[in-house]
């Protein structure tokens, strides 16, 4: 007998990709085949052709979708037309019972692609708020789910239905001990992981670095700091480990962790919940971004699950103090994450996803 086919998409950063990456294993389990489709040279090329050799993956064109005055708005247009007709042809070869889509620009055209054909498209939102692309694309989609109660007022209610986080499985099962052997570190100091997304954030990086002979004294520090910004003068610093990215070896990371300094993406911070760790959150600022991540962080903060400094309001003092006060309420915090909505698994997502299926 045939398996039926499930067609996964999204890209443009690891938060469009990660949820992606949970459900492949279950999807498979459920003896369903597996195909994505992401942008030709997107993170997801790499983190799915590398980390998941058994799902063909299928390149199409992607526009970006801008905010702001550029050229390239006027001829991106055609690259998502592009990207559409390709999108078509790889639903006509694979006929998916159903698309799953987390969002990012390439999604665009492979959810108004399923609809054309009549497969049924559900959408996966992150944030508070919908980003750009996801608010095209819910006109073509058959259900929505998010992930924060706060988002179904910006959506249609026929089809929309919050989870609440996804978290996938192996997160839950780092080691510590493979985390130190990773690090080498020799003392027993709290561990601070710092990561500013998989680009990297220079705020971030500098206040850590300006920062680093006094966090040292009491901290051992995994800085990722993004493709491109290690530093080598610092390479042999003791109690000091950088990486650009991560990718398996995070859960082994996050469970040596005592405090987490971060952006404030949903999936990172909802990761950061799950495992109880204080955390210091500085969103994107509006000036990089939609403000996604500054609602996201604001109401973790509410929620007494994180302390949040604005970027713009970042120096390399201020983040000394906050990580003293991070450090004062570091029972307080946990004590909070415990009383959280525990998250869904990667295999309970899978099953709401394929309940929408189209039947054969």
């Amino acid at each position: 007998m045939n398996k039926r086919t499930i067609l996964l998409t999204g890209g443009g950063t690891a938060g469009h990709v990660s949820l992606n990456q949970a459900l492949i294993p279950e999807l498979l389990k459920m003896n369903f085949n597996v195909e994505y489709i992401g942008s030709k040279d997107g993170i997801e090329s790499e983190l799915i052709k590398d980390g998941h050799p058994e799902v063909a993956y299928h390149p199409i064109a992607s526009g970006k979708l801008r905010r702001y005055f550029s050229m390239k708005n006027f001829t991106d247009p055609f690259r998502v037309g592009t990207g559409f007709f390709q999108a078509l042809n790889v639903i006509r070869k694979t006929k998916p019972a159903a698309i799953f889509s987390k969002g990012g620009f390439v999604s665009v055209p492979v959810a108004m692609a399923g609809r054309a054909m009549s497969v049924p498209v559900i959408i996966h939102e992150s944030d508070v708020t919908p980003g750009l692309a996801n608010k095209i694309a819910m006109p073509f989609a058959d259900h929505i789910f998010t992930v924060f109660t706060e988002t179904l007022k910006h959506l249609p209610k026929e089809k929309s239905t919050c989870t609440g986080s996804v978290i996938r499985s192996e997160l839950m099962e780092g080691s510590a001990e493979i985390g130190k052997e990773l690090c080498k570190f020799d003392n027993d100091f709290p561990v601070l992981l710092v990561m500013g997304g998989s680009q990297g954030s220079a705020v971030i990086n500098e206040a850590i670095r300006t920062n680093l002979t006094a966090l040292l004294v009491e901290y051992n520090v995994i800085h990722l700091c993004g493709k491109g910004n290690v530093d080598d003068s610092l390479k042999n610093v003791p109690n000091y480990c950088q990486f650009e990215y991560v990718t398996s070896e995070l859960p082994h990371l996050l469970h040596m962790t005592d405090f987490v300094v971060s952006r404030a993406g949903s999936n990172s911070i909802f990761e950061f919940l799950a495992l109880k760790k204080p955390m210091l959150l500085i969103p994107l600022s509006k000036q990089q971004s939609r403000g996604d991540q500054i609602l996201n962080a604001q109401l973790f903060k509410q929620q007494g699950f994180a302390h949040v400094v604005e970027e713009e309001d970042l120096s390399p003092e201020r983040f000394f103090e906050e990580m003293k006060k991070l450090h004062l309420h570091e029972e307080l915090l946990v004590e909070n994450m415990t009383l959280a909505e525990p998250p869904k698994t990667a295999y309970e997502m899978a099953k709401l996803v394929t309940s929408y299926t189209k039947k054969k």
